[in-house]
């Protein structure tokens, strides 16, 4: 039986929301430069979780996990810097902030845990 990976499907499911909302920034607002910034970042934070299964050791985990941990807050300031220059609204923003709140708050835990074993 495989065992639930929740920061993989976190992490996954996030990248496939930052494609998306990508997508409405560039076609529906013509925002291409912050929006970019942010499908690097947003992106970056599953493809570095999927890297840390095949680390070649607990420091590497920690570490991929730790550059997860750096995208996921750069991905943050890129929503808070398209939210205060209008380019989402209030509704649209608060639930995407959620998704990377959650995502912050599980790497920081997995990252002190492996530090504490």
């Amino acid at each position: 039986m495989k065992k639930d990976n929740v920061i993989k499907d976190k992490s996954f499911l996030f990248a496939v929301r930052v494609v998306n909302l990508y997508k409405f920034l560039a076609e529906e607002k013509g925002e291409f430069v912050i929006s970019k910034q942010l499908l690097r970042s947003g992106t970056s934070i599953g493809a570095n979780v999927r890297e840390s299964e095949h680390a070649e050791s607990k420091a590497d985990f920690i570490h991929k996990l730790s550059i997860s941990l750096k995208e996921a807050n750069e991905t943050e300031y890129w929503l808070d810097l398209l939210k205060e220059t209008g380019y989402l609204n209030n509704s649209e923003y608060l639930s995407v902030q959620k998704d990377i709140n959650k995502i912050l708050k599980l790497l920081t835990s997995i990252i002190k845990t492996s530090k504490q074993k």
